[in-house]
This record gives structure tokens, C-alpha cells and sequence, in this order.
């Protein structure tokens, strides 16, 4: 009889619910799902493992974002939301969300202007480099403890633009959270006389909505984690074995590069067919870098609320794996056909998986070799401050979970951004990588991509 992850994580949290508010801490608890409660966990066993961090950088005209009104409209948002107040944290073995006040940083970041640092971590060449240099770096310096989001604005003594930094912690916030983020903040800056209070009614109901909508996601994970999963992710992963010892350094990736193409967007039918065709593309970059001949597991975020559930900021995704062995561009067809097998089982919580591929003898720990991130931009507000709309930039230099990590928005065009561990490969041999993906890509897509 096969016993459920979800199942027991919920009795143990039904036993500190509780308990809660009886005791010398007085704050309720809060169910999680299993994306947040692996990012807990990783956390709680590595005191110096790195917050994973969801950024998004917007470039504002120099003046445009006044501090006082972002931090009334940011903390006007976070009372929205239950997974911006108080901490996620683990008690006694447990991931948990305590609730409490906003749990919101709003600042302007120091610039070096001198511009070395700049060269190292933003890339050589942009006007507003000291400022994305001062974004990164308090980006990875983010604590553990907090805060869920963070906005963060920086601008050299001679730039025409500012940059603002919208960094949420990934257990607060999924893709669809973003686009509720950048709508929200927007309308709650244009309310300059709204203030930062949401009314007690309000503030539980959106308690509420959040529990609601937690506890929708675990029984979703529940009845997905049951034996006809494990057959499939089983038989799917059973090739998987993690990189020989010794092939890179352990953990995130801190020094990292980045190269990116737009091509011309897919329309019609064929949209249908580029998430498959991202895959075997990032699977063709990944074999070159690794140069050997072992299935690789290459993971991307799937899934969302369910149905009917209240628009709540929270991490409702799930990563999925995609076994790619070496050889060939695959034919199309059958990439999408597996594709979408896997997606009937897109709800089984990440540990089942692993769990599942271990038990038909992969020697895989559930390491990633690389990741594939894939946005709708039609599907996210832009942010808008004062009338203003933020142009989005993207900046190099932030920590990777994985030796690369691939990201793809689909908007007017088809923007794609790898970036990769520069501790492990070489840049020229990134940049090979890179062309091999996008010649793949191609094949693919036509000649017209």
C-alpha cells in the first residue's frame, strides 16, 4: 500500500494547528504546498543555502518612483495576502506559514559608480551597470528569515533611468502570482489616499481564501500521488543517475553568465508545439555542455491554482522532470505526445516523484542538470507606477538552482535567456551551447524562428 508524503505532512500540521495560539506564540498556522515546503526544507537542512528568489527588474525615467508611496501601496498589498504576512518557517520538522504583520522590504540601494563591479556581475557595456550591480548584490544577500518581498531601487549619479528590483520569495509566489503582484502594486500606487490598511473583515477573508485554496492544492497532490503515478514516473525516470562526483562545485550556482535571442513569435496551431520544442532544445544545450552520454533530468515548473480557487499570491507549481537522452532532435510528435502523458500527472508532488524513480533503480537524488522556465507575457499585467509602465529588463548574474537554466517569454516575440554556472563551464562553451539550442529551436519551428 503505497503511503502518501501529502497524507502525512497534513496530520502533522493538523496536530500544530492545533495547538496553535494556546501556547506562549499566539499566531495561527497555515498550511503549505509541496513546492513551498521543499523550499522550506532545503533551507532548514543548509543553514547556507540561498533564499530561492522569483526577481523581476523594471527601468522607470529617473524621478518617476516616489519610495513613500511604494511602500504604502507595497504594504497595502501585502495585507492582501496571507503569504506576505509573517514567515514561512519549520516547526518541529514541520513547513509551515506563521501568520503576522507584512513581511515587506521597500529601499533605495547604494551604487557604486565606479562601475568594476558592474563589469563582473551585470555584464560589460550597459550604461546603468553600477545600478544592476547594487541589484544583484542585494539580491544574494538576501536572508533566509525574510522578507517576502522586496522592492528595490537603484540608480548611478549619472543614469537617466532607475532601476526597480520586484523580488519575492519563490514559497510566496508562482508565475500566475506575479502578474497579481505587478497588477496589484500598480493599482494600490495609484490609490496615493488609500493607505496601507485592509479592514479587519477583509484581512480574514483573505486568510480565508488562502487556506482555501492550500488545501485544494494538497488534496489535488494527494490524489495524484497514488500507485498509477509511480508507475508512470517510474517508468519515465528509471534511466536517471545524477553527474559523477566532482563535475562542478555543490550547490547554487554563484557566478553565472547569460546569453539571449528573440526570434519571431509562433502563431496559431503551431503554438501548441513550442513548450515540446523548448524541451528537446534545452535538452540539445545541456548534452553539449555535459558531453557525456547519461539520461539527463531537465525540470520546469507546471500547473497552478485549482479550479475555482480566489486569485491568491502563494507557490501553487509543481516541477515536472523530463528525462533527455543523448542523440538527435527528436520528432516533434512524439515529444508532445509524452509531454502530454506527463501532464496527466503534473500534481504528484515532487518528492513522490523521486521517489518513484528511485524505486525502478535510477541513481538519482533528485538533482537537476538543468531548467526550463516558460512565460505567457499576454498573461501578465505590466507594472504601472504614477502612468508610468516599467520597460522589464533582464540582468545576468543571478544564482542558478541548476547548472543552466533556460527561460523563455512568449510575447510580441519569443524572448530566450540562458544562462549557466560560470564556475563549471566556460563561457565560449555556454555560447555553443547556446546556438546548438537555438538551431534546435529552429528545426522545430520552422525556418521562420
Amino acid at each position: 500500500m503505497h503511503s502518501s508524503i501529502t497524507a502525512a505532512y497534513l496530520t502533522r500540521y493538523r496536530s500544530l494547528a492545533s495547538a496553535a495560539g494556546t501556547g506562549s506564540d499566539p499566531a495561527p498556522l497555515l498550511p503549505l504546498t509541496g513546492a513551498q515546503r521543499r523550499f522550506l526544507i532545503t533551507r532548514h537542512r543548509d543553514r547556507l543555502a540561498r533564499t530561492d528568489v522569483v526577481p523581476l527588474f523594471f527601468a522607470f525615467p529617473r524621478g518617476t518612483v516616489d519610495l513613500a508611496r511604494l511602500r504604502r501601496a507595497a504594504l497595502r498589498l501585502a495585507r492582501q495576502h496571507p503569504a506576505l504576512c509573517g514567515e514561512f518557517t519549520v516547526l518541529r520538522g514541520t513547513p509551515v506559514l506563521r501568520l503576522g504583520e507584512p513581511s515587506v522590504e521597500v529601499a533605495r540601494v547604494p551604487v557604486d559608480p565606479s562601475g568594476a563591479e558592474a563589469d563582473r556581475a551585470a555584464g560589460a557595456g550597459q550604461p546603468d551597470g553600477p545600478a544592476r550591480a547594487a541589484l544583484l548584490r542585494a539580491l544574494l544577500d538576501w536572508p533566509t528569515d525574510g522578507p517576502a518581498l522586496r522592492l528595490l531601487l537603484a540608480a548611478g549619479p549619472r543614469d537617466e533611468e532607475e532601476l526597480l528590483a520586484v523580488a519575492l520569495d519563490h514559497a510566496a509566489c508562482d508565475e500566475q502570482s506575479l502578474g497579481l503582484v505587478t497588477e496589484g502594486l500598480g493599482a494600490a500606487y495609484a490609490d496615493a489616499d488609500g493607505g496601507e490598511d485592509l479592514p479587519g473583515a477583509g484581512r480574514a477573508e483573505a486568510v480565508e481564501s488562502y487556506r482555501a485554496a492550500v488545501e485544494g492544492q494538497l488534496d489535488a497532490e494527494a490524489r495524484a500521488a497514488g500507485e498509477a503515478a509511480q508507475r508512470h514516473w517510474a517508468a519515465r525516470l528509471g534511466a536517471l543517475a545524477d553527474a559523477p562526483e566532482g563535475t562542478g562545485p555543490a550547490g547554487a550556482a554563484r557566478s553565472t553568465g547569460m546569453a539571449v535571442d528573440r526570434l519571431p513569435a509562433v502563431t496559431g496551431a503551431a503554438r501548441s508545439g513550442v513548450f515540446p520544442a523548448l524541451l528537446d532544445a534545452v535538452a540539445a544545450a545541456a548534452h553539449r555542455l555535459d558531453g557525456g552520454d547519461r539520461v539527463l533530468a531537465l525540470g520546469y515548473p507546471w500547473g497552478g491554482r485549482p479550479a475555482d480557487t480566489a486569485p491568491v499570491l502563494g507557490c501553487f507549481l509543481n516541477t515536472l522532470v523530463h528525462p533527455a537522452p543523448p542523440g538527435p532532435p527528436r520528432p516533434l510528435d512524439a515529444l508532445g505526445a509524452e509531454w502530454w502523458d506527463d501532464l496527466d500527472h503534473a500534481d504528484t508532488p515532487y518528492d513522490e516523484v523521486v521517489r518513484a524513480a528511485r524505486s525502478a533503480g535510477a541513481s538519482w537524488s533528485g538533482a537537476l542538470d538543468g531548467l526550463l522556465t516558460f512565460e505567457d507575457l499576454h498573461r501578465r499585467p505590466p507594472l504601472v507606477l504614477g502612468g508610468t509602465a516599467g520597460r522589464e529588463v533582464h540582468l545576468a548574474g543571478r544564482p542558478l538552482a541548476a547548472p543552466i537554466a533556460v527561460s523563455a517569454s512568449h510575447g510580441e516575440d519569443l524572448l530566450v535567456r540562458l544562462a549557466w554556472d560560470r564556475e563549471r563551464y566556460a563561457d565560449a562553451a555556454a555560447e555553443a551551447a547556446f546556438a546548438t539550442l537555438l538551431a534546435t529551436l529552429r528545426h522545430h519551428l520552422g525556418a521562420g524562428a
